[in-house]
């Protein structure tokens, strides 16, 4: 049986890409990264940037989607986002499209993919659901709140990358200007690490083997603080912190 597995090649406000490996199937879910740099971070982990079978764009931010376009035309990769995401400037030179629509599944190989719809200050955000063999993948970020849709869709997962952006406390007395703490904060910002944690109360955790924390702001929350919130909660669940400089490790979803 062929493996289902991911690793984050690095999280946070300076860069993120996420590698998921199905079959023969591997797509990197966004590319905050420069050429250079992403193919530095995938033979880290073993893999050749030539054999990519897809990019996905969750939305248009620049940590999620400044090395999309080069690395798309440089190695002909197909691209997969949202019509509103492909307005933004940093993707429209990309040519080799398939636009995604929330809540309409597809297929890489064997790998099944399931956008979903999130409320974030971008133009048509989404994030995704991957099947393989009957096991599931869920993953979250860049999202200003937890709706009952995406408590739905991400019950019954096995793994879970989720969005554990700042600690409200750490936020208010940093030296942000006022209006980016708004921004942070408000329902189409980042998730803290209280509403990571609600999210994970209100879902279905009967499949849930292992959490990735993702998206910790280097300047507004410590992984301690988020490996000691999450203790708190007692859920008997494994828990990963994915950092910017190395990401995770391989991940098997099981």
């Amino acid at each position: 049986m062929s493996e289902f597995r991911c690793v984050s090649l690095g999280s946070g406000s300076k860069g993120n890409a996420i590698l998921i490996v199905a079959g023969e199937a591997k797509v990197l879910v966004d590319c905050g990264f420069g050429i250079k740099e992403l193919i530095k971070r995938l033979d880290n982990k073993g893999i050749n940037v030539e054999s990519l079978s897809a990019i996905l764009v969750t939305h248009e931010h620049s940590d999620h989607a400044s090395g999309v376009a080069r690395v798309a035309r440089k190695f002909g990769i197909p691209v997969f986002l949202s019509r509103g995401t492909h307005l933004h400037r940093s993707c429209e030179p990309i040519d080799n499209v398939e636009y995604l629509t929330g809540e309409s599944e597809f297929s890489i190989g064997e790998l099944k993919v399931l956008p979903f719809t999130v409320p974030h200050d971008a133009r048509e955000p989404i994030q995704f659901v991957f099947s393989y063999q009957n096991k599931r993948l869920g993953l979250i970020t860049d999202t200003g709140r937890i709706t009952s849709h995406i408590v739905d869709v991400l019950s019954n997962t096995h793994t879970l990358l989720l969005e554990f952006n700042h600690d409200p406390v750490m936020l208010r007395k940093s030296k942000y200007p006022a209006a980016l703490k708004q921004r942070i904060a408000g329902d189409y910002g980042h998730l803290s690490n209280q509403q990571a944690l609600s999210l994970l109360e209100a879902m279905d955790k009967s499949q849930l083997k292992r959490v990735v924390a993702m998206h910790l702001s280097e300047e507004n929350n410590c992984p301690d603080l988020v490996k000691t919130s999450f203790d708190a909660c007692d859920f008997g669940i494994e828990f990963i912190i994915a950092d910017q400089g190395e990401g995770t490790d391989w991940i098997l979803v099981s």
